[in-house]
């Protein structure tokens, strides 16, 4: 008598994995796995990743290869908690009709949470400002900002701003993008995950597009750095043991 595998059907499982992988077209085996954990599927990361290279899911990322040996390079303040450490910085994509739009990125450094992503034909210092005082009504104002040296940062409007507001705005080294690593590698993020897989019609819809995909970033996507949790879920444990050990709290300043 032959032997009959009393495995069960893998195929509800590998096309779950597909529809996944289709949507989220940036996602690697890491990030599926996360989600059909989060679905109920009882998976271990071994199986959803050999089923993912089966049904020829791998992604191909270039990396660039290193042309000189790396340097000592001065050392980089982090956030040890939310709220205290933003960081800002702009990006650049065109509509159909060849229209140029730019992308204001703000993130928590700490939480890695996207505060702000806002779309304009362009932008001033004051626009900036107005952009990061709405931010403010829902989680109040950070103790500094981490930017470059663009115009938009460097203006009277924005500095006489961040006075007001007493936010100490941490600048970049000229030539140094590494200095502002963290927004760097979220907009490398934006561009993968979101840009590129849109041909934007108008200005509206870029920023329809932008809000449903921050939403997404925020609440649903799993974050490696942060232990597969979503900055969302990682702000709210913190915060929740800061009460409970009835440390001090962050206290949220009001532009």
């Amino acid at each position: 008598m032959l032997y009959r595998s009393v495995r069960p059907d893998q195929a509800p499982l590998k096309a779950r994995i597909r529809e996944i992988a289709t949507t989220r077209v940036s996602y690697g085996y890491r990030r599926v796995h996360v989600l059909l954990r989060r679905e109920g599927w009882r998976v271990n990361v071994k199986r959803t990743y050999r089923l993912y290279r089966e049904e020829g899911l791998g992604l191909r990322r270039k990396r660039p290869r290193r042309r000189r040996s790396a340097a000592r390079r001065q050392e980089i303040v982090r956030a040890t908690g939310p709220n205290q450490l933003w960081a800002m910085d702009f990006m650049h994509d065109t509509l159909a009709n060849g229209r140029t739009l730019r992308v204001l990125t703000v993130i928590d450094t700490f939480t890695r949470e996207c505060v702000a992503l806002d779309v304009e034909p362009k932008f001033k210092g004051a626009d900036v400002a107005r952009v990061l005082t709405r931010a403010a009504v829902e989680r109040g104002l950070p103790a500094a900002i981490h930017v470059d040296n663009g115009t938009e940062f460097t203006s009277r409007a924005f500095d006489h701003w961040a006075y007001l507001n007493r936010v100490k705005l941490e600048f970049s080294r000229p030539g140094k993008p590494t200095d502002n690593a963290f927004i760097e590698s979220f907009n490398a993020q934006v561009r993968r995950e979101c840009l590129t897989q849109h041909y934007f019609l108008s200005i509206i819809e870029a920023r329809v597009e932008l809000d449903r995909w921050r939403d997404e970033y925020n609440n649903r996507r799993p974050h490696g750095s942060l232990g597969q949790r979503t900055p969302a879920e990682y702000r709210s444990e913190v915060e929740s043991k800061t009460l409970g050990s009835g440390s001090d709290q962050l206290a949220l300043r009001k532009p």
